[in-house]
């Protein structure tokens, strides 16, 4: 991984230091390209014509779904959805539940994997919530104690989008087969940043986002080990037979995608997940790890400010959490930006549960760190913060 080279494809860093890619990734050159090719060269519907243009849409779009698959180590294809988002709600309307079945998630979900959740009690459908010890790490003992006979779901994230700590995925998949009780992982903060295999993985539905890894906005993924759920749109495009009396959806990931797809997008997602093997998902993720050590030491020096999750930057990927006292995250995050150019995300991150179970009413500062971050800007950093402390 050549980092010069990679930060010639993203312009915009040439003004500004960008550290919110946990929410939103930046997009290289050569993705855009892909997006503007098809717009320019091609542009035509899928699944529906004959003619060249179609047809090579076709091709092409078709060649995404099988990069994004590969990507993950599946051996079969994924639902595009328009993010972790949709994907996760997918889920949940998708499975066949019955009352009295249990879903078991936990405190440190973004809300996207709580309050699909949480609107299945009008069903009748059960939800436990393991919580996190104060450093908003995971015992798997927890996970034991709460996944039971009656747990038709477990539903979690890989790593925490607001600490950065890794959760015990692995761990809690082994205990999920013994139990006969099915795992949904959020990874929309691994996937783009560490080599992932859903077979390692243990999983039976991975979600994840196509803006949080070079893709475009408005793209996103759904694995399911089996095509065992109900779809959550049925139309055009997904049908393989159909009379007044009835029909039969498409096999595979097709009967999913009903209506027109955003073909633009998954083409540059597909570019995405080129771009990022081209770089090396190993490299990235050492790359990272380099600069994650630097700046949670670096932040852990500094009298004033406090940091949130493992010290341990080996149970961590690329995304710190800090406050700085007697300053609030959010005018943090805007003298960062106004005094620095460097951009911090502050708040909630979408985890007001975590937020509350941390006692942290206004949330934090949150850095997070991708392939073209540097370990000059993760100093540029630290001397920033070390300035708003000695003003506090």
């Amino acid at each position: 991984m050549n980092p010069d080279e990679i930060r010639r494809d993203f312009p915009l860093l040439k003004d500004v230091i960008y550290m919110d890619s946990a929410s939103t990734s930046l997009t290289p050159e050569p993705v855009l390209a892909s997006i503007l090719e098809y717009y320019r060269g091609y542009r035509a519907n899928v699944g529906r014509g004959v003619y060249r243009l179609s047809r090579l849409a076709d091709d092409i779009y078709r060649n995404a779904h099988r990069k994004v698959a590969g990507f993950i180590g599946a051996e079969g294809g994924v639902v595009f959805t328009r993010n972790t988002t949709e994907a996760i709600n997918a889920v949940a309307y998708g499975i066949k539940w019955r009352r009295g079945d249990v879903v078991v998630t936990t405190a440190a979900e973004h809300h996207s994997n709580l309050l699909p959740w949480m609107r299945l009690k009008d069903r009748g459908i059960g939800l436990k919530i393991v919580e996190p010890d104060r450093d908003g790490s995971f015992d798997p003992a927890s996970f034991e104690a709460a996944i039971g006979d009656d747990t038709k779901l477990v539903a979690m994230t890989v790593a925490s989008n607001v600490l950065g700590t890794a959760l015990p995925a692995r761990e809690v998949s082994q205990i999920c087969r013994e139990r006969g009780a099915l795992l949904l992982l959020d990874g929309a903060q691994a996937v783009p940043h560490v080599p992932t295999d859903v077979g390692d993985l243990g999983c039976d539905y991975l979600c994840f986002s196509g803006h949080k890894m070079l893709g475009p906005s408005g793209t996103g993924a759904l694995w399911m080990r089996e095509y065992d759920l109900l779809p959550l749109l049925v139309g055009g495009g997904a049908v393989e037979e159909l009379d007044l009396e009835g029909y039969t959806l498409k096999g595979g990931y097709e009967g999913y995608e009903a209506g027109s797809p955003d073909v633009a997008g998954g083409i540059g997602l597909g570019a995405a997940v080129d771009y990022l093997r081209h770089a090396g998902m190993e490299e990235i993720a050492l790359h990272e790890g380099r600069l994650t050590r630097r700046l949670l030491a670096g932040l852990l020096d500094i009298e004033g400010v406090d940091v949130y999750g493992s010290v341990d930057s080996r149970e961590r990927v690329g995304i710190i959490s800090f406050n700085v006292a007697g300053v609030s995250p959010t005018e943090v995050a805007h003298l960062l930006d106004e005094g620095s150019d460097i951009m911090v995300r502050s708040g909630h991150h979408c985890c007001i549960p975590l937020m509350r179970h941390l006692g942290l009413p206004a949330g934090t500062v949150r850095a997070s760190l991708y392939l073209y971050n540097t370990a000059e800007e993760v100093e540029e950093l630290l001397a920033a913060v070390e300035e708003i402390s000695k003003i506090a």
